[in-house]
């Protein structure tokens, strides 16, 4: 993008970087100085997945159909979706990030890329963090691709494939069904990152589902992820969200009511706030 604007740009040349294909090389013609930096790449070891992370990605997993085309985030979540995907067969990748958790679907056969109606055969995505096997994996492989990001999140492009299943995490629900992503405790947590890019062009795929994923509780278990009122900014619309899960179920909330939406997501939250989410839904006069 820099690149293209015009603009002087310095480059920074790591032998430890990955040589990756795609379209997402830089003209020497457009680099005005280089920087050489031998140093080693951060690396984001997986965070370690808990019961409830598990139960998440059972359900999720089992609304996945062989040939789906997966967008994950980042986090344990994600990694647990990947882990439950391992009988399926056939799968795709169009992701905004590319994960450990779904270069070990490439590794084992899972994901093949032959469903993709765009980039087929082709993993997708527009930039990649994870542990040194990643990036290992990563390293002249023409079987992924780098993209720019105005391409790989442009939700009229996302949609071009068919059974796209994008998994996203987020921090608070709110009774209507809109989802805070960024913002807690008090500050900015978070950018706005592909949510909602993914969120619709997951939905306007042929047979397609936008997942929003979050434990039922935060802070040990003191505070419900599902709440009267967002804390923070609207990441995912209400009119967005399609389907939320959460360790206690899942719920699709297209063409539901206001009040319709109220009671699902109490259903699936965790059972020692459903009291006080129901006096919060007669506060805001969803109930």
């Amino acid at each position: 993008m820099v690149a293209r604007s015009g603009a002087r740009l310095i480059v920074e040349v790591n032998p430890a970087m990955p040589y990756v294909h795609g379209d997402c090389k830089i003209p020497i013609s457009a680099v005005t100085a280089i920087v050489e930096n031998h140093v080693p790449l951060a690396q984001i070891p997986p965070l370690p997945r808990t019961p409830n992370d598990d139960a998440i990605g059972a359900i999720i997993a089992g609304m996945v159909e062989d040939g789906a085309c997966l967008q994950m985030g980042i986090g344990a979540v994600p990694d647990a979706v990947c882990a439950a995907l391992m009988d399926h067969r056939n799968l795709g990748i169009h992701t905004e990030l590319l994960t450990p958790g779904l270069v070990g679907l490439i590794k084992a056969g899972v994901v093949d890329n032959s469903g993709k109606k765009i980039h087929p055969g082709r993993s997708v995505f527009t930039f990649a963090m994870g542990d040194q096997g990643l990036y290992d994996f990563l390293h002249d492989n023409p079987a992924l691709e780098a993209h720019p990001v105005e391409h790989v999140n442009a939700p009229h492009i996302i949609a071009q494939n068919d059974r796209v299943i994008s998994v996203n995490a987020t921090i608070q629900v709110d009774l209507s069904g809109a989802c805070n992503s960024e913002y807690m405790n008090g500050r900015q947590y978070s950018g706005t990152g592909g949510q909602l890019d993914f969120v619709r062009g997951a939905y306007a795929s042929k047979g397609g589902r936008s997942i929003i994923a979050c434990h039922s509780t935060a802070a040990k278990g003191t505070v419900s992820r599902i709440v009267p009122w967002l804390d923070g900014p609207v990441t995912t619309p209400r009119t967005d969200t399609h389907i939320v899960v959460t360790e206690h179920g899942w719920v699709d909330l297209k063409g539901k009511t206001l009040s319709e939406r109220a009671r699902a997501l109490i259903g699936i939250a965790h059972p020692d706030f459903r009291e006080e989410l129901e006096r919060g839904a007669f506060e805001r006069r969803l109930l």
